[in-house]
């Protein structure tokens, strides 16, 4: 029997595409529905379902967000699941999800599509791959949560950073790391850390992307002070740093970016 769990906040769009999946693909159980993200990931970590309907956009946490921790915490006991996110995106973000290996499904939804997209689930099933959900999943969320690229003239060359009660200068190559915390973003250099009120998402597109790499969704370190990356038994990629005995933890989202040359 195939699984798959949908994720959904709007209780009538949950039931609607529960029941279009009863009438095209009977042999499907569905073995939950989530309202937000938070439980979609505890619910898919419990039961491992096959396949995930996701919607992008949820309380909590969004369908991109679900998908990306879910990543860094399946095991190999079972293959990675199919991902299908449900979505209201307009043409030209839908063209991009058809570019990559994951599915859509677009609001609202119509038999003819949800019908193309069982038929691609049913032979990517049978087909079994070893690791491919996994890696089709991670290329596809590069291209979905990749930042835009700033202009050289917006690209910040000085950090101003709270440290107590006064205002630090920090010119940026001396940043080691950013790491998110609540509302703040700590910047950490070889010898201390300030706050910035501002988020990595607005903080990445001021970032020269060929020096700074986003290696979490709450880290992004100056590649220029990485010493070296180091993969444990369970597959888990962290970075040693030149100036900082801090460990980095790098989501697979990101573990390209340490690939041999």
């Amino acid at each position: 029997m195939t699984t798959a769990l949908i994720a959904e906040d709007e209780p009538i769009l949950a039931a609607t595409l529960a029941q279009a999946l009863q009438r095209l693909w009977p042999e499907l159980e569905v073995v939950a529905t989530c309202p937000n993200g938070v439980a979609a990931l505890e619910q898919a970590l419990a039961l491992r379902p096959d396949v995930l309907f996701l919607d992008i956009k949820m309380p909590g946490k969004s369908g991109l967000e679900a998908a990306e921790e879910l990543s860094e915490h399946w095991d190999d006991v079972k293959p990675f699941p199919q991902i299908v996110f449900v979505t209201a995106y307009d043409e030209y973000a839908l063209q991009a999800f058809e570019r990559e290996a994951a599915d859509y499904v677009l609001k609202p939804i119509g038999d003819e599509r949800l019908a193309r997209t069982v038929a691609r689930l049913r032979q990517r099933l049978q087909a079994k791959p070893a690791s491919g959900g996994m890696d089709e999943l991670l290329a596809q969320l590069r291209a979905l949560t990749a930042a835009p690229v700033a202009p050289a003239a917006e690209r910040l060359s000085l950090i101003r950073a709270a440290v107590g009660n006064q205002v630090r200068l920090i010119p940026i190559n001396e940043v080691v790391f950013f790491e998110a915390l609540d509302k703040y973003v700590n910047v950490v250099t070889a010898d201390g850390e300030a706050l910035i009120r501002t988020s990595l998402k607005e903080l990445l597109p001021q970032l020269d992307s060929q020096q700074f790499w986003q290696v979490h969704r709450g880290t992004i370190v100056n590649s220029a002070c990485v010493a070296s990356s180091v993969r444990d038994e369970s597959g888990k990629l962290t970075l040693n740093l030149r100036n900082r005995e801090e460990k980095l933890r790098v989501s697979p989202l990101y573990a390209h970016l340490f690939r041999q040359m």
